[in-house]
């Protein structure tokens, strides 16, 4: 399991190049998470000034154990670090994965840069890992999030009803959707029609 995806991996797109996640990068990703206060949104788990030591040394301490790999997200533009996202839930035996932990600078909501992130990571596991089928999981109440991942072109598989307890003690209803290796070349079209017209 841990040699599968590879621990250094970098993604590189138009917009957006994907590179590992570092404890070097912690002052720009509380700049970027600090345009539009992300870490005040109850329903998501985007790191603070309190919790970003943590965040990171968690990101990294599951790397090393093979079970996440975590990228900082770099626009291009700029070169700038503006969010996060990361492979989780590696599963090398039923060639599954998940993309998860995935967050912007608000400032980069709603543009290229989620849709290539995506496509970069999709095209990966389903071109280079051989993937059966990747999965994303969501809160029933982060509607922004729901949206996009449908927008992406993958399909709901259901809710997972009091999935979780919250930091707050109140329970999460998670949405689970996922792509799946025959939607792949559809969704890939899609991805790249609308990024790439």
């Amino acid at each position: 399991m841990q040699n599968w995806i590879e621990p250094t991996l970098e993604l590189d797109g138009q917009f957006v190049k994907l590179i590992p996640l570092e404890a070097k990068h912690e002052s720009e990703l509380l700049i970027a998470a600090s345009d539009g206060k992300l870490w005040e949104l109850w329903f998501t788990s985007v790191p603070s000034t309190k919790t970003i030591k943590d965040y990171i040394e968690t990101a990294i301490s599951n790397r090393d154990k093979g079970k996440q790999i975590p990228f900082s997200v770099v626009d291009k533009s700029s070169g700038k670090i503006i969010g996060c996202t990361r492979f989780y839930n590696i599963y090398k035996q039923n060639r599954r994965v998940e993309i998860g932990y995935t967050w912007y600078a608000q400032s980069f909501q709603k543009t290229a840069i989620n849709s290539e992130c995506k496509l970069l990571l999709l095209q990966y596991a389903f071109e280079e890992l051989n993937c059966i089928a990747v999965q994303f999981m969501t809160d029933w109440f982060n509607l922004p999030s729901r949206k996009a991942i449908s927008r992406l072109g993958a399909k709901q598989d259901g809710i997972l009803r009091q999935h979780r307890i919250n930091n707050d003690g109140s329970f999460r209803d998670t949405v689970v959707f996922s792509i799946t290796n025959p939607e792949w070349i559809g969704v890939k079209k899609s991805l790249e029609q609308r990024l790439y017209p």
